[in-house]
């Protein structure tokens, strides 16, 4: 009996030990708990009391496998979550374009009506003015949405500037063309927006003073 109370310490021990770790590990803890229970029950069948002992031994060993059984059920059920939550991150990361490519397919089908359609260039150039606005409406239902460019201020947070050019009219660092235009998912940049740069111009050089006799060479 004295063996049984010290293991049955020893469990209680193991379980403030794992308690402290943080549960960094829920199923290293939990097969430590099914492990320290096992342990236990192997020191209770090892004993052989008698007498008026044996009715509290047997009550022991009962409550021992209960244990043990609830602990492999539970690791069991722990193990089904995990594999579960695993499958339908899995889904989640291979399905999570499925409603965007669903609407996309739409602007496909209108572009290869239009490139199909008998009709004068000018025809061609509103299906495809359609097909844009339509393209644009579908990026702003998903959450992209436009960065402003032309006449703002650069900002190299958004703007990739690939050429500059300076000018007398402008008093900072101002966007004057967009070359391919610049988008943002929600809050995040989706892609920075192509610019061409206006800079002030640099001040002309102030000209030599008058006199003061000849000057040596340049150094």
């Amino acid at each position: 009996m004295a063996d049984e109370a010290r293991n049955a310490g020893d469990t209680h021990e193991v379980a403030l030990d794992l308690d402290e770790q943080g549960n960094d590990d829920l199923e290293a803890a939990m097969r430590a708990a099914v492990a320290a229970v096992e342990e236990v029950e192997a020191g209770s069948r090892q004993e052989a009391p008698g007498g008026d002992d044996q009715d509290e031994v047997s009550k022991l060993r009962q409550e021992i496998a209960d244990l043990r059984d609830r602990s492999m059920r539970t690791l069991a059920d722990f193990d089904n979550f995990r594999k579960r939550s695993e499958r339908e991150r899995q889904d989640l990361k291979r399905y999570a374009l499925l409603e965007p490519m669903r609407e996309l397919l739409t602007v496909a089908d209108n572009l290869e009506l239009a490139l199909s359609a008998q009709g004068s260039a000018e025809d061609l150039k509103r299906g495809v003015e359609m097909i844009h606005r339509q393209m644009r409406e579908l990026l702003r239902r998903f959450g992209a949405t436009e960065i402003p460019a032309v006449d703002q201020p650069f900002d190299p947070t958004v703007h990739e500037a690939v050429s500059r050019e300076e000018r007398d009219d402008v008093k900072q660092p101002t966007v004057v063309a967009e070359l391919r235009r610049g988008y943002r998912m929600h809050d995040r940049l989706l892609r920075p927006a192509m610019v061409k740069v206006a800079v002030p111009a640099e001040p002309a050089a102030a000209p030599a003073a008058a006199g003061g006799g000849e000057e040596g060479p340049a150094l």
